[in-house]
């Protein structure tokens, strides 16, 4: 049985990722792969527990330091608990955030320097990664905006200042340009069939999917 791939999906808030991990889902089952959704912070019983720790209250209720344990915490429950094994069994795993996120949120937005997440990286989860990273670029300002539109709750990350946001845009645009071979970048100002489309090409392209 072949090993399955692992998408990760990245950007800053309200760029459209679970819109784009809806399409991408439906547009791999189409072709007869098994495909399993999940999400950062959460995916098991326990994550989903720390998840809504890191998620709900007010802005100052974890420093930058205590969110990268809780992470990965949660990280290290869901990939030993849930992405591993469905990778194991040939299936392909979408998820809405992963490791860049915390090198984004707590590292650069957070203050926390590159070298300590990279060895807590190391500590949790070794030499595991994603096979690609598709990474949804967009004004912070319009992602927010759209939030509110939807009417979605807040989340404590979404109550930081627009200079917190846009350090996190940045941080993602610096970590696929260091790299390239992981990382695409989507335009999230174009339509969502645009950038599905423009998405299933990269995958097509790096993942050989189909072939």
């Amino acid at each position: 049985m072949k090993h399955g791939k692992f998408i990760t999906l990245e950007g800053g808030e309200g760029a459209g990722k679970t819109t784009l991990i809806q399409g991408l889902t439906h547009a791999l089952a189409d072709r007869d792969i098994d495909v399993v959704v999940t999400r950062e912070p959460g995916g098991t019983p326990g994550a989903e527990l720390l998840r809504d720790l890191l998620l709900n209250g007010e802005v100052e209720r974890w420093s930058s330091r205590t969110e990268a344990l809780l992470m990965y915490a949660a990280r290290v429950d869901h990939v030993e608990r849930r992405i591993k094994p469905a990778l194991s069994r040939g299936a392909w795993v979408l998820c809405d955030r992963f490791a860049d996120s915390t090198r984004a949120y707590q590292g650069v937005a957070g203050g926390l320097e590159p070298a300590e997440l990279a060895d807590l990286q190391r500590f949790a989860l070794g030499d595991f990664s994603a096979d690609m990273t598709l990474i949804v670029d967009l004004d912070p300002e319009i992602g927010l905006k759209r939030t509110l539109q939807r009417g979605e709750k807040i989340t404590r990350f979404e109550k930081f200042d627009t200079s917190y946001h846009r350090r996190l845009r940045q941080a993602f645009l610096d970590i696929a340009s260091e790299d390239p071979e992981r990382c695409v970048v989507l335009d999230g100002t174009q339509s969502q069939a645009d950038v599905l489309a423009a998405a299933i090409a990269a995958v097509d392209a790096r993942l050989t999917v189909g072939t």
